[in-house]
């Protein structure tokens, strides 16, 4: 990508995605149940470096000791090294070190948060003290017995980064199962962002007043290795690193992200209410958002979607765009466009080398050369979010409609 020189400063623009799962660690300790066996530190490294093209990620289950052992076998190989700056390098990605923590409010519900830190080092001390805290330090996403500002007092004083996670979902998201005010429940002064999630995007998000100051983050939640990348950030940084990610939530010194892309909210599996009686997402044209009800059978069995339960909690009647927010693109995966299958995948990274090439860089005219005209102009049109699509809900993902 093109550099840009604000403030006498070269900087460049990089992909990021900041919530990648690990599934097994090398001595077969499971890691993240619902993650693929193959969802291992080096393998998590190699694919986003070498198919996916993205320079910073954030692996959220550093806090396991079997990962951090993983973590030093790849350093002491020498295949990767710990970086100025903060974070691990493998072939020109980026891995920064962190773990996703569940915490209960009594009387409101659990949610889970992100915490990221400067190096090995900090987060082995931290899972130390978390190790006194929760029954199973091995495992991702382990809820906390603390209260939840001491948790936000450690992270920070050890000089991580906290973010909420896919805030909106009714799957433990802080907004959709445990508050209207996220105020009410942390200490907002000790939050760097914000993760909108999968069901979610700015637009929406900038209907509640409190969340204006924050910067969003569009991640991928990876439970495997090809949705690594699924959502994903460009952020303005001198290099990638945990230093100048700080920067950039915070947008200091030229450092922002300048772009999120997402898939359309319709895509999320979360969006639209879903009736657990009639197993169907409820009619997009149903007003859901006074009454939990199923407007077809009555049943109160309802998961409320992200787009009804921010109608109901918002506080604006149109979103306020703040001048430091950047664009939303919608954007639909590769994987996710119909017809195309492993093998035309492949040659089209045979071809142009990684995903993000793919999506962002190569001409419709080249890709039509790999895979034919019909199946170059689908993914152009996943390239500017104009395919057609149906909603998802209830836990099930919406789909890209074949033409």
């Amino acid at each position: 990508m093109k550099p840009v020189d604000p403030h006498q400063e070269i900087l460049h623009d990089y992909y990021a995605d900041l919530h990648i799962h690990i599934g097994r660690a090398t001595d077969g300790q499971a890691v993240k149940i619902t993650g693929s066996r193959n969802l291992t530190f080096a393998n998590i490294a190699k694919e986003a470096s070498e198919r996916k093209g993205i320079e910073l990620i954030g692996i959220i289950d550093c806090h396991s000791p079997s990962v951090q052992n993983d973590i030093l076998s790849c350093l002491y190989s020498g295949e990767m090294n710990e970086i100025d700056g903060g974070g691990i390098e493998y072939r020109g990605t980026t891995i920064l070190l962190g773990c996703e923590i569940e915490f209960f409010e009594p009387d409101k519900g659990a949610a889970h948060l992100l915490a990221y830190f400067p190096n090995l080092t900090v987060i082995q001390q931290f899972s130390v003290w978390l190790s006194q805290h929760m029954t199973n330090i091995n495992l991702s996403t382990q809820r906390i017995y603390v209260p939840v500002r001491l948790l936000q007092e450690e992270i920070v004083q050890r000089g991580g980064l906290l973010i909420p996670a896919h805030v909106f979902t009714p799957h433990k998201g802080i907004y959709g199962h445990v508050t209207n005010r996220m105020e009410d429940v942390l200490d907002v002064n000790l939050i760097s962002g914000i993760e909108l999630g999968l069901s979610a995007d700015s637009i929406m998000a900038d209907t509640l007043s409190e969340l204006e100051d924050l910067t969003f983050l569009s991640n991928s939640d990876a439970h495997s290795l090809g949705k690594i990348g699924r959502e994903y950030n460009i952020m303005r940084l001198a290099n990638p690193s945990f230093t100048e990610f700080r920067k950039a939530l915070y947008r200091e010194d030229g450092r922002r992200v300048i772009a999120n892309y997402g898939l359309n909210p319709r895509l999320g599996k979360y969006h639209r209410t879903y009736c657990s009686q009639c197993n169907v997402v409820i009619n997009e044209h149903e007003d859901t958002t006074s009454d939990l009800k199923c407007p077809l059978c009555g049943s109160t069995k309802i998961v409320q979607g992200v787009l009804d339960r921010i109608n109901n909690i918002s506080d604006r009647t149109e979103p306020f765009i703040p001048e430091h927010r950047p664009p939303y693109h919608y954007q639909v995966p590769l994987e996710f466009i119909p017809g195309l299958g492993k093998a035309k995948l492949n040659s089209l990274l045979q071809a142009f080398g990684t995903e993000m090439n793919i999506l962002h860089q190569v001409e419709e005219e080249a890709i039509a050369s790999i895979v034919g005209p019909v199946m170059a102009q689908q993914i152009v049109k996943a390239r500017n979010g104009s395919l057609q699509l149906s909603s998802g809900g209830g836990g099930v993902y919406g789909k890209v409609i074949s033409p």
